[in-house]
């Protein structure tokens, strides 16, 4: 029996699919948000000190900077730079290539290795 996607796997699954229809700018967001679930979960199972700091379950981007210094593992921080250019030039101001997403998607997808 195969076991439910988690919610980081789903978003990179959906940002495939969008990928492949040509829209740049949400396959950009399901990237990023991929990562961003990712960090989360990685934090809860850490247990990281800045779960102390969530107010009303929320994270702010400040948060999630610093989650992925706490992990301290490179390839999470190489990983979460790639996906706050995605969001933010992909995403955000709709600048992003596809030739430079489709360059970055499988190091993003790396982020499943540490789950």
């Amino acid at each position: 029996m195969l076991r439910p996607l988690t919610s980081a796997e789903a978003y990179l699954q959906e940002a495939d699919e969008l990928l492949e229809k040509g829209d740049i700018g949400q396959a950009s967001e399901k990237y990023y948000k991929a990562v961003e679930e990712a960090i989360k979960s990685l934090s809860r199972r850490s247990n990281l000190s800045v779960l102390k700091r969530l107010r009303y379950g929320r994270w702010s981007s400040e948060l999630l900077f610093d989650a992925v210094y706490e992990l301290g593992v490179n390839e999470i921080k190489e990983i979460w730079y790639i996906a706050w250019e995605l969001h933010i030039d992909g995403f955000h101001e709709m600048k992003l290539t596809e030739e430079r997403l489709r360059l970055v998607k499988d190091k993003i997808k790396k982020i499943i290795d540490y789950l």
